[in-house]
């Protein structure tokens, strides 16, 4: 049987806690005991975990050996800022889905009153993040950055960067992924609306390649996760 996995607030040595909402989930919700084993995110890899203490507000284990982890390519999505919920939901799928970090973007296009609120949902973006990835048995949480203006987002470096654009219509986005992109992809995605003329002007100037996920248009949630699934699914074939 699949052993449920949960990342360590605390680790110390051969010891690892679960404490705050972490414990009382596992818990309340889960009726924890001593002596049941689980499966321990440290920062040091992926352990073998044994309940040695349970309070609602603190589950400790004893850590046992290393678990074997599988990894995946190093794709990063840069994702122009929208509305919260729909966000949330991107964050989540595309956790489960593999991404190595999302980095929210404030783009021409995003709403202002979500550009000024976003910096004080990043810590809860992490904790849905962490949630994820404790659910899809991932060996670590991706990295959720805090928010960028646009111009300091598209100078960032990868060894293959790439932005969905609704105005490609010949290269889709699987035929322009290339075995590089494996220790480093950059997908940038569009507000709703999509980029504005100059912003795509600029990816252009910067080095950015375009490309199309279909002749449909999606929502900016589901765009993320299909580029998050082409691309993890092409790098790892």
């Amino acid at each position: 049987m699949t052993r449920r996995r949960w990342i360590a607030d605390e680790v110390s040595g051969n010891s690892a806690v679960l404490l705050g909402s972490h414990a009382l989930h596992l818990s309340r919700v889960l009726r924890a005991s001593v002596g049941q084993e689980y499966d321990i995110v440290t920062p040091t890899g992926v352990r073998s975990g044994q309940i040695i203490s349970v309070a609602d507000d603190r589950v400790e284990f004893e850590l046992g050996g290393g678990v074997s982890a599988v990894s995946s390519p190093a794709v990063s999505l840069l994702l122009s800022i929208f509305k919260f919920d729909r966000l949330e939901w991107a964050i989540e799928k595309c956790t489960e889905l593999g991404v190595a970090s999302i980095i929210p973007v404030i783009s021409r296009r995003t709403e202002s009153h979500l550009a000024v609120a976003a910096s004080k949902r990043v810590e809860r973006w992490r904790r849905i993040a962490t949630q994820a990835s404790e659910q899809s048995r991932r060996s670590s949480p991706p990295e959720i950055a805090a928010p960028l203006k646009f111009k300091e987002a598209i100078a960032m470096e990868a060894a293959q960067r790439i932005v969905l654009s609704e105005t490609e219509h010949k290269t889709m986005l699987k035929d322009l992924l290339q075995d590089s992109a494996k220790d480093g992809l950059f997908l940038a995605l569009g507000p709703e609306g999509g980029w504005t003329p100059d912003e795509l002007k600029l990816f252009g100037q910067t080095g950015w390649k375009f490309a199309s996920l279909g002749a449909t248009i999606l929502r900016a949630e589901t765009a993320a996760i299909a580029a998050t699934a082409i691309a993890i699914s092409e790098l790892q074939a």
